[in-house]
């Protein structure tokens, strides 16, 4: 530093930009380990559409992408590509493209998207970095960027092939958090418009962008029932909620629902009470005491009996949307599984377990209400922000597991902010120990005699002599338990914290977040490693052995797969807008053949795909998944299928001897365990759900089995062609009438 010639201030910021530059340079690297035991993949499954999204946009151009009409998904509607999707990750990874390739770096879009999530989770730190210093400090700065850099409940959605929308998305709410903040410090409607301006990236990146249009309202709102309305509230909200509505409305998927939707109108209420007040504020300069009194009372409750009229008029005529089933389900939890079951099956829609959170966030889940606690202490603008976005996002949390990704941001920053200030206070040697001061001060008052004769100037001095050993006092007051040597302890205890920390962190993100769902790994009897790949044997059979026009049939949960890696037409797939269409095919798998078969012909269906993991023990197969198959087909055919007809008498969900006749008969069933007895030479054993299964021969009479994949785990059935059904069905027909008289005849009792 010396050799540099820089004094103090340009050390402690070359300092910070090479802190934060180690921590994005961690945070991009703890993200690799799927790359590095595995391959470079796109992983799960709705990042494989991004995926085929973004390549379609590079290899033609952002007018044929915004007009793509997709004829690979849901046959035979189809879907319209630009008007139903967030464009603002697939422009992303394209812009880089583009911009690497113009500077003669010819990498591979495959390659760019595997990367694009840690690369924006080191933004991420910076943008964590800015936000927790204009709430506190610097220091609380880095220390927030350290942790949101190796959190767990960040990183499950940003590893290295994980494409998915909130890769991007956690870095701009963040860094619009900022923005917000810094125009509501300064006033600046400057800043006003790069928060509206980040605020509309989101709305084209992520759908989570409700969150922010009503959390910024909500902290508009405590202001002002705090008393803290101002002219810097006014512009900073008016500049972000005119320019980010305005633009938020340009995304196609979004169009007119700020202004036509339950969920944008607390942003819009806000802002026209903002302008009431500011009003009210301006005919306040002009007008005597009594009169405003009169014409505030009036003025307050005619605009608020028009402004509630208007919109109880505008909703119950239908211009208003009501909420969504989404939103209604973030209230009350058992909505999604009494009235959209679709939304319910979804495992990220769960309720979350207390162990997730300290497995997500380890340490920080006890740090992070000190930090609320510190901010209600101080209670500035900001602050109040932080309380309240805390607040909603514990509550949104706990309901849903899939929020653990909007709470883990705020949970490092009031972290990060119970450190620094334990840090601040711990870390000033400059306190003395109470007992040595005592002693010492003792010793001088004895040692020196006291001045009788004081000039003029001596009152000065020691007025700021007595400022000096109340602030003296203070310190000694807070350290009045513990002395000198007894801050070492906590130190070393916080210091051993963060090293636990850091190590839960790499250990959860190597084990649990690093393994892509298409490609399985488990441990043989010799500890090593065994690759289980049958996810892509499959589709890579698929896209090699069947016409370029097959029409796949499987459960909503594999379309994007398909689709991408086998490039052949599905039914149905991970967008769910048409619930009655995935209904169908839940009806198709719940039923027995000839009803399924109906249902296939209609729709041209020449595969089957199913999900089967008795054998090997891979538990998120299609039986497990097989009740919500049912309960969604039974709310659009209540008369067909029925939920109660696939349990025991006493209830239970049995795929062994008790199994019910419906359950046995119906196509998902049989698929799943088509001549599977014939592998163990007899009764075959369900692993997953630890059941012996019947010993009779399952027969398909209107498909035939086309390929298995080593380990069992996908089962592709090919539909057979009308004229082989009835001569199929008549040999079913026989087999079981041939079965029931060789049946023995119960003895009665």
């Amino acid at each position: 530093m010396k050799v540099l010639g820089l004094d103090a201030q340009n050390q402690a910021s070359l300092l910070k930009v090479v802190i934060l530059g180690l921590i994005a340079f961690v945070a991009i690297s703890s993200r690799l380990f799927s790359i590095i035991r595995f391959e470079s993949v796109i992983h799960e499954f709705d990042p494989w559409f991004n995926y085929r999204a973004t390549r379609r946009l590079v290899q033609t151009n952002f007018y044929e992408f915004w007009n793509w009409f997709d004829e690979r998904s849901w046959y035979p509607l189809g879907r319209v590509v630009g008007g139903t999707v967030y464009p603002g990750l697939m422009v992303t990874s394209a812009t880089i493209h583009n911009i690497l390739h113009a500077l003669n770096f010819p990498v591979d879009i495959r390659n760019i998207c595997v990367l694009l999530a840690p690369l924006f989770s080191a933004f991420t730190a910076i943008a964590a970095f800015l936000l927790t210093s204009e709430i506190k400090d610097s220091s609380a700065g880095l220390l927030a960027a350290a942790f949101i850099g190796v959190a767990p409940g960040y990183i499950s959605r940003s590893v290295a092939g994980s494409y998915d929308n909130e890769g991007i998305a956690i870095f701009l709410l963040m860094f619009t958090f900022y923005l917000w903040i810094k125009s509501l410090k300064d006033g600046s409607a400057f800043f006003g418009g790069l928060t509206a301006l980040f605020y509309f990236y989101m709305v084209a990146a992520w759908g989570g962008y409700v969150f922010i249009i009503n959390l910024i309202p909500l902290h508009a709102f405590a202001l002002i029932l705090m008393g803290r309305f101002s002219t810097r509230l006014y512009v900073a909200y008016s500049s972000f909620y005119a320019l980010g509505t305005l633009m938020s409305m340009q995304i196609p998927f979004v169009g007119f629902q700020p202004t036509r939707t339950s969920e944008h109108m607390a942003a819009l209420g806000i802002f026209g009470l903002l302008q009431i007040i500011a009003f009210v504020e301006l005919v306040r300069s002009h007008l005597a005491s009594n009169q405003f009194q009169i014409l505030f009372k009036g003025f307050i409750f005619i605009a608020f009996i028009a402004m509630f009229s208007a919109l109880v008029i505008l909703t119950f005529s239908g211009y208003i949307a009501p909420w969504t089933g989404r939103f209604y389900s973030l209230w009350d939890t058992g909505y999604a599984k009494k009235y959209i079951p679709i939304i319910a099956s979804v495992s990220e829609h769960q309720p979350t377990a207390w162990p997730s959170f300290f497995f997500d966030l380890e340490m920080l889940i006890f740090l992070f209400p000190a930090g609320i606690y510190l901010c209600f202490k101080e209670l500035r603008d900001e602050h109040v922000f932080v309380i309240l976005y805390g607040i909603t996002a514990s509550y949104f949390a706990g309901v849903m597991v899939r929020l653990m990704l909007t709470l883990t941001p705020i949970v490092c920053v009031s972290s990060s902010i119970t450190i620094s200030s334990l840090l601040d206070n711990y870390l000033d040697f400059s306190v003395v120990d109470p007992e040595t001061t005592d002693q010492k001060s003792a010793t001088d008052s004895k040692s020196k005699p006291q001045d009788k004769h004081k000039k003029p100037g001596d009152s000065s001095r020691s007025a700021v002599t007595s400022s000096k050993s109340e602030k003296k006092k203070k310190k000694e007051q807070f350290f009045g338990i513990i002395g000198n040597d007894s801050r070492g302890i906590v130190l070393l205890n916080f210091f051993f914290f963060l090293v636990i920390f850091i190590w839960h962190c790499t250990w959860v993100t190597s084990n649990a977040y690093s393994s892509p769902s298409i490609v399985l790994a488990s441990r043989q009897a010799d500890g090593s490693q065994y690759i289980i790949d049958d996810f892509r044997e499959a589709y890579y059979w698929l896209r090699k052995n069947t016409d370029d026009s097959a029409k796949i049939m499987s459960w909503w949960d594999y379309g994007y797969q398909i689709a991408g890696m086998a490039d052949r037409t599905v039914l149905v797939d991970n967008n769910t807008w048409n619930n009655t269409h995935i209904a169908t095919v839940g009806k198709a798998m719940s039923s027995e053949e000839e009803v399924a078969y109906e249902i296939m012909r209609r729709h041209d269906v020449t595969h089957v795909l199913v999900i089967f993991g008795g054998l090997l023990g891979y538990s998120g197969d299609d039986i497990n998944k097989f009740l919500w198959m049912i309960r969604i087909a039974e709310g659009v055919y209540p008369d067909d299928v029925k939920e109660t007809n696939f349990f025991t008498p006493r209830g239970e969900y049995r795929v062994d001897d008790e199994a019910t006749p419906t359950m046995r008969k119906s196509l998902m069933y049989k698929m799943s365990y088509h001549n599977y007895n014939e592998l163990f030479g007899g009764q075959g054993q369900d692993r997953v759900r630890g059941a012996r299964l019947p010993a009779d021969k399952i027969k398909l009479s209107t498909l035939e089995e086309a390929y298995t994949t080593e380990n069992w785990i996908v089962r592709i059935y090919k539909v057979k062609d009308l004229d082989n059904i009835g001569r199929n069905l008549e040999q079913a027909a026989a087999f079981e009438a041939g079965k029931k008289s060789r049946r023995p005849k119960r003895k009665q009792s």
